[in-house]
């Protein structure tokens, strides 16, 4: 049985040059439905809709969720600080959506994999806090906007034992990619850390609660057709699925 993958897009609300200017419009790279598709689930790109029964409707369609990232930031408020510095933030209206959805899926014991902004919004939703600049607030951090593409790795993450992370990549090591300049600073109080960087950051929060709730900080969707070990990200978040369409 294909799994049917709910995946979350960016929203302009109409202030952003990059995605359709002045007419509010849906956002999504097509790496993250490729990953999804060609290893055998069904994607389905969510709206943002607000009333919480169409919300309900929604999950109850599908077997998992992919929260995928966002150029813009979360608003600090939503961890309870000011916003310290002038980066664009992310649309009210996405922001509710997938903290909404972290909670359901909580509740649900529903699959969830959340990538960059993704693992943001789980650890906030979880009650956790973020860094808001990695370069103005963690000293001698690495860079973690690197400076090549995408498709290749740029520095290694550490694994935790026995962490669904480790079980799923079974490495003790993992080289990412790298493009955020924000990451978590307090873990949420449900969640654990299961990969660091060198510098200290976290780069992976999962809840040792549910079957399959794991976040991570880089990007396997442009990673998963020449790295195993981020291909298996996916190819575990399709098997959880499974087992809730079963």
């Amino acid at each position: 049985m294909n799994p049917v993958i709910g995946v979350t897009p960016d929203f302009n609300a109409g202030d952003r040059q990059d995605m359709g200017g002045r007419e509010p419009t849906y956002f999504l790279r097509a790496r993250y439905i490729r990953a999804i598709e060609e290893l055998g689930g069904i994607p389905l790109i969510l709206p943002l809709v607000s009333a919480p029964s169409a919300r309900r409707r929604l999950l109850d369609g599908v077997d998992g969720l992919l929260l995928t990232g966002s150029g813009p930031d979360l608003p600090p408020r939503l961890y309870g600080e000011r916003q310290r510095y002038k980066f664009p933030l992310v649309s009210e209206r996405r922001s509710n959506f997938e903290l909404e959805l972290v909670h359901q899926a909580r509740t649900r014991d529903l699959p969830l994999l959340g990538i960059c902004g993704g693992m943001q919004t789980v650890n906030v939703a979880c009650g956790g806090s973020l860094y808001q600049d990695i370069p103005s607030q963690v000293h001698q951090a690495l860079n973690h906007r690197q400076a090549t593409k995408a498709v290749q790795v740029s520095h290694r993450v550490s694994v935790a034992p026995k962490s669904l992370l480790r079980k799923i990549v079974a490495r003790a090591t993992l080289m990412v990619n790298s493009s955020h300049h924000q990451s978590v600073k307090t873990v949420a109080p449900s969640l654990v850390a299961s990969a660091i960087a060198p510098d200290g950051i976290v780069e992976a929060v999962e809840s040792p609660a549910h079957r399959f709730l794991l976040a991570i900080q880089w990007h396997p969707e442009f990673l998963f057709e020449r790295h195993t070990a981020h291909r298996n990200l996916f190819e575990a978040l399709l098997r959880a699925a499974r087992r809730t369409r079963a």
